[in-house]
C-alpha cells in the first residue's frame, strides 16, 4: 500500500528513521542555516554519517520551497568538488519525499566557537595551525572557483575524540557560490555574518576569494583576542557600518602572527594576499620560517608542548549556552548593505553592554563516564555508551553473584 499524501505530512522524522531506505537517524547533533543535522548509521556501508535535513518546504511558497532545494543541491555540489583533508567530505544527496537530505562525513568534534566558550583565547601558535589548516582547503576550493562566504569560528570543526583527535576542518557550504551558479541577486541586501564580513562585503559588494581571506583573518583574529577585529554590537546594522569603514580594533595578543594577520585583514581587497599565500604567511610566522603546509596537511594540530590541546578534547567541558557578551554571530539573511553616503555619517554605535555570565554547569559524574567510554570506544563499535556502561555494570554484578556462591 503506497503512502498518502495526509500521511506523507503527518509522518514524523525522528529516531531509528530509514531516510532514502539506507541512512538510520540516531539523534540529533544540533541545527544549521538550513535545518537540523542528525548522525547516522549508512546501512549500506556500514559507517556513521552526519545528515543535514533541509528545512521543510511544506508551507513555503512555491519560489521559497525552490530555492530551498536549489540552496541545498548547490551546497551538495560544491562540497562534493572538494577532496581536501581539511574540508568537511560530501558523500550523497539522499531524496526524501521530493526534499534534498545531504549526507557527509561524520567527524566527532566541537567548532572553534564552542572552543572559545572553554577558554577565553586561544595560543597564536595553535591558532596558526588551525588557520593554515583552513587556508589549505579554501585554497582548493579557490582553485575550483568556489568562494565559501560564510568562514567563522562556528564552521570550523576540530576533532575532539577518537583517531581524528585534532584534526581541523572547515564546514558549511551553504551560502557558497561556484562560478557558473544563475542566481537571482539583489546588491541592496547580504546575507553572511556580519562580524566576520569584508568591509567591500559590508558595502554590497558581491563577496570574492579576497572577501574569504578577510573572513578567515578575522576568524583567527577572533580565537586570539576572544572578540572580532569590529568589536561585538547587538545592532547588526551598527556593526555593519563599522565594518564597512574596515577600522579594526588593533590586535594585541597575536605575537608572531600580527604581520600575516594584519595582511589578511587589509581594508583594500587588493592588497591582500590569496588565500595560499596567506596560509604561506601564517607559516612561516607563526608555525616555523622553513615550514611548509606539507608538513602541516592532514596532521592534528598540536600546543607548544606537542600534545593535542586540552580545549579540544571532549573531556574538557564547554558552556551549554554561548557567552553573551562574546556572541560569535549567526548567519543572516536579508541585511541591508551599508551605502556610501552611509558612511559619512557621524553616528556612533550605542556601546554594548553585555548581561551577566552564566558559569557552564559541572557534568554529573555518570555524564562523563559515559563521555569517556565513548571516547574508547565510540569509533570502534555502533553501540552506545550507555548500552556499553549497562554491559560492564552488568558483567561486574555477574561476577560478583558468583564470588558471593563459591564464597
Amino acid at each position: 500500500m503506497g503512502v498518502t499524501e495526509q500521511q506523507r505530512a503527518v509522518r514524523v522524522v525522528g529516531p531509528d528513521y530509514l531516510l532514502a531506505g539506507r541512512y538510520r537517524l540516531a539523534y540529533k547533533l544540533g541545527g544549521g542555516g538550513m535545518g537540523a543535522v542528525w548522525l547516522a548509521q549508512d546501512t549500506l556501508m556500514g559507517r556513521k554519517v552526519a545528515v543535514k535535513q533541509v528545512t521543510s518546504t511544506a508551507d513555503l511558497s512555491d519560489k521559497a520551497a525552490r530555492e530551498v532545494r536549489n540552496r541545498a543541491m548547490r551546497e551538495g555540489r560544491i562540497a562534493a568538488r572538494l577532496s581536501s583533508p581539511h574540508a568537511i567530505a560530501m558523500h550523497d544527496v539522499a531524496i526524501e519525499d521530493g526534499e534534498p537530505w545531504l549526507v557527509m562525513e561524520y567527524m566527532p568534534s566541537r567548532s572553534l566557537a564552542q572552543a572559545l566558550n572553554a577558554t577565553d583565547s586561544l595560543p597564536p601558535y595553535e591558532v596558526a595551525q588551525v588557520g593554515a589548516q583552513v587556508a589549505d582547503a579554501l585554497t582548493e576550493a579557490h582553485e575550483a572557483g568556489i568562494v565559501h562566504r560564510d568562514i567563522k569560528p562556528g564552521n570550523i570543526l576540530i576533532a575532539d575524540r577518537g583517531r581524528t583527535l585534532g584534526i581541523v576542518k572547515i564546514s558549511d557550504f551553504g551560502i557558497s557560490r561556484a562560478k557558473g551558479d544563475v542566481e537571482e541577486s539583489d546588491s541592496s541586501v547580504i546575507t553572511g555574518t556580519p562580524a566576520y564580513f569584508a568591509p567591500e562585503v559590508a558595502r554590497g559588494q558581491d563577496p570574492t576569494e579576497a572577501s574569504d581571506v578577510f573572513s578567515l583573518g578575522a576568524t583567527l583574529y577572533t580565537a586570539i583576542e576572544g572578540k572580532p577585529p569590529f568589536d561585538i554590537d547587538q545592532d547588526s546594522i551598527a556593526l555593519l557600518h563599522r565594518v564597512a569603514r574596515g577600522q579594526i580594533i588593533a590586535p594585541t595578543r597575536s605575537g608572531d602572527l600580527t604581520p600575516a594577520l594584519l595582511h589578511m585583514l587589509e581594508p583594500d581587497p587588493a592588497r591582500r594576499p590569496t588565500m595560499a599565500q596567506a596560509r604561506d604567511e601564517i607559516i612561516a610566522s607563526a608555525i616555523s620560517s622553513r615550514g611548509s603546509i606539507a608538513q602541516l596537511r592532514g596532521v592534528p594540530l598540536t600546543s607548544s608542548a606537542g600534545t593535542v590541546p586540552s580545549w579540544a578534547h571532549r573531556s574538557t567541558p564547554v558552556a551549554e549556552a554561548r557567552r553573551p557578551s562574546r556572541e560569535f554571530g549567526r548567519t543572516v539573511t536579508g541585511l541591508p548593505a551599508v551605502r556610501s553616503a552611509g558612511l559619512s555619517e557621524d553616528k556612533t554605535p550605542k556601546p554594548y553592554a553585555p548581561p551577566p555570565f552564566e558559569t557552564p554547569k559541572k557534568k554529573n559524574p555518570l555524564d562523563v563516564v559515559l563521555d569517556r567510554i565513548d571516547d574508547v570506544v565510540g569509533d570502534k563499535i555502533d553501540v552506545s555508551p550507555a548500552i556499553v556502561l549497562a554491559v560492564l555494570v552488568g558483567v561486574v554484578l555477574l561476577l560478583l553473584v558468583a564470588l558471593i556462591v563459591v564464597i
